[in-house]
């Protein structure tokens, strides 16, 4: 899962970028691959894939999380211009159940790893990025939905 999100994730920015669509079928067929999954589980058993993808972190480099996957996807349906699909469903489940009381998401632990600077806060503490993160994508699944929150 990791590695397909970061191939699907770097097709997706040459496409943005060169405006080229020539390798948009495999990009699809990577995103199909996580879809068939819904984001979260095993195909061999239907079991959770792992606790990671319920785990947000920013930045989220080459870690796996259902809340890196749907920004991926929302980008997607920007930029094709599709509605959600309805596998993502159990993904955007997992989002809304991590948002705490105040409304935001918690910054879980940092990967290992040499960086030079921190961009977000420590392990637990209220995301900014998260929160953005995870409003832009339950706002783009639903979008009167932040009307109700």
């Amino acid at each position: 899962m990791h590695s397909t999100l970061n191939a699907v994730r770097g097709l997706l920015a040459h496409e943005q970028l060169t405006g080229d669509t020539s390798l948009r079928a495999a990009r699809h067929g990577g995103e199909e691959y996580l879809l068939e999954r819904r984001l979260l589980y095993r195909a061999t058993t239907g079991e959770p894939i792992g606790d990671f993808v319920s785990e947000f972190l920013h930045p989220s480099r080459h870690r796996y999380s259902a809340l890196a996957a749907l920004e991926h996807f929302r980008e997607v349906a920007l930029l094709e211009g599709t509605a959600p699909d309805p596998r993502l469903a159990d993904a955007i489940e997992v989002v809304r159940a991590a948002r705490t009381a105040d409304a935001t998401w918690r910054q879980a632990a940092r990967l290992l790893g040499a960086t030079w600077f921190d961009v977000d806060v420590p392990p637990g503490e209220p995301s900014k990025w998260l929160t953005w993160s995870g409003l832009r994508v339950l706002d783009w699944w639903e979008p009167d939905a932040g009307e109700r929150d």
